[in-house]
C-alpha cells in the first residue's frame, strides 16, 4: 500500500493542472493513466483534427488562389501521407510536454495503467495499491457506437482511428450529423474524398437554431457534400467495393455504397471499468458518474472533472471544472458548475462560434426576447477576405436587457464570439456592448449594429 494526499485518475485537461496546484499546496499525489498522457483533446481531439482541418483549408484556398489574383502552375495535390505526420507530430509534442510537466513536478508519481477501486479510497493499479483521502476522476470519454443492424460485421472508423488514416478515402460515408461528423466531413471533402453524410434526425446539428443547420447544409452542400437526413433504420453490410449503408430517407437512394464508414453518433463515458459501485461512486442511465454543483460525487472525498461528469464535453469545460474543484478546495472560494456561462465551437469552415442559449431555446422558456441579426455578406471583414458565407444573430431579453445567447456563423466566428461571452460572464447588459467601440476592420466591430438592430422575433 502506498499512501499520497490525493490521487487524480486520468491526464486530460482537468488532471495535470490539478496535480500542479496540490503539488504547490504541498500535498503529495499520484496521477494515473493508461495509455497517453494528454486525454482526449491532444490525442485523439481538439489538436490533431484542428491540424487537419488546417491542412484541409490549405488545401481548399490553394484551389481558390486565382479569385485572390494569385495563379499558380500544375493542379494542387494532397500529400496525405505528410498531412498526417504534421498532424501526429502536434500531438507527440503536446503528449510529450505534458508527460515533462507532471514528471517535473516535485511530489507527483505519474504512474501507467489501469486504475479500478478496491476501496473507497483504496486504487488498485495492476500490482499495486494506492490509498488517499482524496481522489479526483478525470478519465473522459469515447466514441458511442450505436447497435445498427449489421454494425458487427464491417469495418469502420472513429474520431480515434480517422485521426491516424494515412490515406484519403474514396467515399468517406459519416453516420452522424453533429459537431464532429461534420468537421470530418468538410475536411475529408477538400483532401479529394467524395463524402455522405447521414443524419437520423430532421436536420444537421439539432440543438441550433433551424436558421443555423439550414446555412451549414448549404455550406457543406456548395462543396459537394452529399447530406441525407430523417436515416431512421441505418443498417450496415460487407460490400465488395466497401460498405454499404441502408437507410430509410424521405428521398435519395435507399442504399449507399462508401469505401469507408466513420461513426461519429456521440460519445459515452470512460466508467464502465473503474469498479464505482465499489466506492459508492453512483452513475446516471448514460454512465456518466452523478456529481454536485461543487463536482464532488455520491462518495465522500471523490469527486468527477471532464467529459465522464456530464457536465461539458469540452477541453474548456474540463479546464474550468479543474478551476473550480481548485479554488473551492485550496482558495476557500465557493465556486459552482451552474455559474457557468456555456460557450463552443464548430470547426468547419466558416466555423460556428456560439455562447449560451438559442432564440428557440429562449422561446421555449418563456423568455420575451428581442433579436438582432446581419449577414457576413454585409461585414466589411468578410468582404475583404472574399469569405461571406454564414451570419451574426444576438437574443436577449426584452425585459431585462440581459444577453440570452449568440451565434456567429462565419470567417473568425470562433474568435469573435468571445466579445459577447465576456460581456455575459461581466453581467453586463446588451447596451453595454451596444456601447463599445470595436476595431475596425474585425468581425466584432459589428456587435454594436446588430444590437441596435435588434426586434422581436
Amino acid at each position: 500500500m502506498k499512501d499520497f494526499d490525493a490521487i487524480i485518475v486520468g491526464t486530460g485537461q482537468a488532471g495535470p493542472p490539478l496535480a500542479g496546484r496540490l503539488t504547490a499546496a504541498g500535498m503529495s499525489v499520484a496521477i494515473i493513466e493508461r495509455k497517453h498522457v494528454g486525454g482526449t483533446c491532444v490525442n485523439t481531439g481538439c489538436m490533431p483534427t484542428k491540424a487537419l482541418v488546417a491542412s484541409a483549408y490549405a488545401a481548399h484556398l490553394t484551389r481558390r488562389a486565382s479569385d485572390y489574383g494569385i495563379e499558380l502552375e500544375g493542379v494542387p495535390t494532397v500529400d496525405m501521407p505528410k498531412v498526417m505526420a504534421r498532424s501526429h507530430q502536434v500531438t507527440l509534442n503536446a503528449r510529450r510536454n505534458n508527460r515533462d510537466w507532471l514528471q517535473s513536478m516535485e511530489k507527483c508519481s505519474l504512474i501507467e495503467g489501469h486504475a479500478r477501486f478496491e476501496s473507497r479510497h483504496v486504487i488498485r493499479v495492476g500490482e499495486e495499491l494506492l490509498r488517499a483521502p482524496r481522489i479526483f476522476l478525470n478519465v473522459g470519454g469515447r466514441a458511442a457506437i450505436p447497435d445498427f443492424p449489421g454494425v458487427d460485421q464491417v469495418p469502420y472508423l472513429t474520431n480515434s482511428s480517422i485521426v491516424l488514416l494515412e490515406r484519403v478515402p474514396r467515399h468517406l460515408v459519416i453516420v452522424g450529423g453533429s459537431y464532429i461528423g461534420l468537421e470530418f466531413a468538410q475536411m475529408y471533402r477538400r483532401f479529394g474524398a467524395e463524402v455522405t453524410v447521414i443524419e437520423k434526425g430532421e436536420r444537421l446539428i439539432g440543438r441550433e437554431d433551424h436558421e443555423v443547420s439550414d446555412a451549414i447544409r448549404e455550406i457543406l452542400e456548395a462543396e459537394g457534400i452529399q447530406v441525407r437526413i430523417g436515416a431512421e433504420c441505418i443498417r450496415l453490410e460487407p460490400h465488395p467495393d466497401g460498405v454499404a449503408v441502408g437507410v430509410d430517407c424521405s428521398e435519395g437512394a435507399p442504399t449507399i455504397i462508401g469505401s469507408d464508414v466513420l461513426m461519429a453518433t456521440g460519445r459515452r463515458p470512460n466508467t464502465d471499468d473503474l469498479g464505482l459501485d465499489t466506492a459508492g461512486v453512483e452513475v446516471d442511465d448514460h454512465g456518466y458518474i452523478k456529481v454536485g454543483d461543487d463536482l464532488a460525487t455520491t462518495a465522500e472525498g471523490i469527486w468527477a472533472l471532464g467529459d465522464c461528469n456530464g457536465k461539458g464535453a469540452f477541453t474548456h469545460t474540463a479546464y474550468n471544472d479543474f478551476e473550480i474543484v481548485a479554488a473551492n478546495l485550496l482558495d476557500g472560494e465557493d465556486r459552482r458548475v451552474s455559474d457557468r456561462i456555456l460557450g463552443y465551437a464548430l470547426y468547419i469552415d466558416p466555423p460556428l462560434g456560439r455562447v449560451g442559449m438559442t432564440e428557440a431555446q429562449a422561446l421555449k422558456a418563456g423568455k420575451k426576447v428581442l433579436v438582432g441579426r446581419r449577414p457576413m455578406s454585409r461585414v466589411g471583414r468578410a468582404i475583404e477576405k472574399g469569405e461571406t458565407q454564414g451570419f451574426m444573430k444576438i437574443v436577449a431579453d426584452a425585459d431585462t436587457r440581459q444577453i440570452l445567447g449568440a451565434a456567429i456563423l462565419g470567417t473568425g466566428g470562433d474568435e469573435a464570439i468571445h466579445g459577447v461571452l465576456d460581456v455575459m460572464n461581466a453581467g453586463a447588459t446588451v447596451d453595454s456592448l451596444r456601447w463599445a467601440v470595436p476595431i475596425h476592420p474585425t468581425v466584432s466591430e459589428l456587435w454594436p449594429t446588430v444590437i441596435s438592430q435588434m426586434s422581436p422575433p
